[in-house]
């Protein structure tokens, strides 16, 4: 793998300038990109090897301002963001980023369609939901291409898939995390009302409790809480068989989780095409770092500010990876059967109350390729590998607490 080294401000290069041409060409989305796409790129190639690039990829006078809303405070999920900006990879392309944190109260895709922020991080069923109820927000990179989502169960519970589920105690966040649990419960023939829906907090403590039977957790956070927790009957650590794990992607009933989210009624303005794209371009260019370099991004998002230990952080990086790569057809890039599901989950799995995720299904412009498209072409130009077909995990051991 080649490491990139963090770049300072002005340096942005002539790649970058044709990926901007590309994206001032066309604005298409949905399944339909990858014909509409084209072209388009051709033509910009070939107008890159004529000219120069443009005034604002070369000489970058000023910085332009842009801001990123999180669903979360700072850790390593958002690692990328934080590389990218502390790299000097958004100032290669020019811009001054602002990183807002999310919390319990904060709905990133609002807060981006109501125009408090330039991009959003977002989980497609939940854009989804706010874009049926008005938002005017267009997924421009899909960068998490796996669900990290698990239901998790003591190993003597007799829990071993979600057909186990009837009759027990099910924690589960609520806010729109809950979906994959009602996709896997009707996968199984079961009815929500087959089991006990039990509103769990953002940690492991009921599980560990014994006050519900199967916790939900993520893979790279909530599930590490567990094997960082002191098992009273030994005094060490537990263990990975001491607990049932069920993978919801490995189930079939995966939905696609963070993506980065621009304004639909801005993308009409090429200014904002310019800066979406460059913005897209540096963010994944930071998550490709952070894929060579899992210690050094864990470091940089602690030094921004996250409370989380130095091993469960690194944890965290470690497995948000895994979410990421491979990305076969680039990062960032849409896999439209991934899509697919996502959408049908989303019309077709009712919650306790009847309702689904979505009433219909979104039109093709809920979102495109190019951006991601453009960027994994200016990025493999500079020799990065964007796709991680040699991705290998690190080794992480956690300490208690995560220390």
């Amino acid at each position: 793998m080649k490491r990139i080294a963090p770049r300072g401000r002005l340096m942005a290069v002539a790649g970058v300038a044709s990926a901007a041409a590309f994206v001032l060409a066309a604005c298409g989305g949905g399944s339909s990109s990858t014909e509409s796409s084209a072209a388009p790129a051709e033509s910009s190639a070939a107008a890159s090897s004529e000219a120069a690039p443009s005034e604002s990829a070369a000489e970058c006078a000023e910085l332009t301002p842009a801001s990123l809303q999180l669903q979360w405070f700072a850790q390593a999920q958002f690692a990328g963001y934080y590389a990218a900006k502390d790299l000097g990879f958004y100032e290669e392309q020019c811009i001054d980023v602002t990183i807002l944190e999310g919390g319990v109260d904060i709905v990133p895709q609002t807060v981006l369609a109501q125009g408090g922020s330039d991009f959003a991080i977002s989980w497609v069923p939940k854009a989804l939901s706010s874009r049926e109820q008005g938002a005017g927000i267009v997924d421009v990179a899909q960068v998490f291409q796996r669900s990290g989502t698990l239901q998790v169960a003591w190993a003597d519970s007799g829990i071993t898939s979600p057909e186990d589920f009837k009759g027990k105690k099910i924690g589960n966040w609520g806010f729109g995390n809950e979906y994959e649990i009602f996709a896997a419960l009707a996968k199984a023939g079961l009815k929500p009302s087959d089991v006990e829906l039990v509103q769990q907090q953002f940690d492991m403590l009921a599980l560990l409790n014994r006050e519900i039977d199967a916790a939900e957790a993520m893979t790279y956070n909530e599930y590490a809480q567990l094997l960082e927790a002191v098992n009273p009957d030994t005094g060490e650590l537990y263990k990975p068989e001491d607990f049932t794990v069920i993978n919801y992607s490995d189930y079939g009933v995966g939905m696609l989780q963070d993506a980065i989210w621009a304004s639909e009624e801005r993308l009409a303005d090429p200014a904002y095409q310019d800066l979406t794209q460059r913005f897209v371009t540096a963010s994944l260019k930071g998550w490709i770092y952070c894929r060579d370099n899992a210690q050094e991004c864990a470091d940089i998002v602690t030094a921004n500010g996250s409370q989380l230990g130095a091993s469960h952080q690194l944890w965290m990086m470690n497995e948000v990876n895994k979410l990421i790569w491979p990305s076969p057809a680039g990062i960032g890039v849409m896999d439209a059967a991934a899509w697919q599901q996502t959408v049908d989950i989303s019309l077709n799995t009712p919650n306790l109350d009847g309702l689904t995720v979505i009433t219909a299904e979104p039109p093709a412009t809920a979102y495109t390729t190019q951006y991601a498209e453009a960027a994994n072409a200016a990025l493999t130009a500079e020799g990065l590998n964007t796709t991680g077909d040699d991705f290998t995990p690190i080794t992480v051991e956690l300490k208690e607490g995560g220390a």
